[in-house]
């Protein structure tokens, strides 16, 4: 497996899980459980991801600018977080807060596959590949 596949495969988990979160209504046990898995899933992703694949990106001249930008996104994300722990679940707003974190989120993880994976699979060496994705997966299963 490569890091590639390895965050792909997480990318899927985020992306069902605010599909789902966004479906729900109200303050209700559904939406407390989606949203406090959502919120681990990001957290735990993020860190991750950032470690064992963004840090050796930023150490390229051709990643450095795509890496630290995909960075500045996961703390943007953080924010919007934030910002639905702040606010009652059964608010008006709190919907379109969440709706506001699905349009970054999906942003996000398409500009990762389609532009940062290309760049990436050019400056990382195949071991560096599989290594890169062994250790992403060995956090993410440890943090899970």
């Amino acid at each position: 497996m490569t890091i590639f596949e390895a965050l792909r495969q997480e990318h899927e988990i985020q992306r069902d899980l605010i599909q789902k979160l966004i479906e729900t209504h109200g303050d209700t046990e559904e939406r407390k459980k989606l949203f406090k898995t959502l919120k681990h899933e990001l957290e735990i992703h993020a860190d991750a991801e950032e470690r064992f694949f963004y840090v050796p990106l930023i150490q390229k001249d051709l990643t450095q600018e795509k890496a630290r930008h995909s960075v500045a996104e996961h703390h943007e994300m953080d924010e919007l977080v934030e910002q639905l722990e702040d606010t009652e679940m059964d608010a008006s707003n709190w919907l379109k807060i969440a709706k506001d974190l699905q349009h970054q989120l999906i942003h996000h993880l398409d500009e990762e596959e389609q532009e940062v994976f290309q760049m990436a699979g050019k400056a990382l060496t195949e071991n560096q590949k599989t290594r890169l994705a062994s250790d992403y997966n060995k956090y993410i299963k440890e943090n899970r």
